[in-house]
């Protein structure tokens, strides 16, 4: 089976959780995660969770964790809180609860980054990996890092990484 066959194959719906990380954002000023539920919309996935919590160890590790333990999420997708402020914790909270990384990720992320925004690209701290059947996605909290990251990278991936964990 050839790569674009592979990738066509029928899937199943996919259920998606947007989490937004950031001390002053709240749904109503959150460009980011509207952007994100749009994106997904506009896709045809569907969105069973949404929330915007605080930079904090707890709180983004427990609505995590919340995510990958319900039989209603397939997919976390994060933004925000992946800085090198002593604030931004999301990158290790990820790393460390991921079992397995998706290290070409943040590798494509940073070089699409550096062809729009030039060595400041090395700043980003997007991760990705799996924790149990449930794949999480971070990128960072600007508006047009989030729209680089969904139409470049996971929006094509998605099910192709996700009919991966069912195998």
């Amino acid at each position: 089976m050839s790569h674009i066959e592979h990738k066509s194959q029928p899937f199943e719906q996919l259920r998606v959780m947007v989490l937004t990380i950031s001390d002053t954002r709240h749904e109503l000023t959150d460009k980011s995660g509207q952007l994100m539920l749009s994106l997904l919309k506009k896709n045809r996935y569907e969105v069973t969770d949404y929330q915007v919590v605080k930079d904090e160890k707890e709180e983004i590790e427990a609505a995590l964790l919340a995510g990958c333990e319900s039989d209603r999420i397939d997919v976390i997708l994060t933004n925000g809180g992946t800085g090198l402020s002593k604030r931004d914790v999301t990158y290790e909270v990820i790393e460390e609860l991921i079992e397995k990384t998706i290290p070409g990720y943040g590798e494509v992320f940073r070089m699409l980054s550096y062809e729009e925004i030039g060595s400041a690209s090395m700043l980003s701290r997007a991760i990705a990996g799996i924790k149990g059947e449930t794949v999480i996605f971070s990128t960072p909290g600007s508006t047009n890092a989030v729209r680089l990251a969904m139409e470049k990278l996971i929006l094509p991936e998605l099910h192709h990484i996700a009919s991966e964990l069912k195998k």
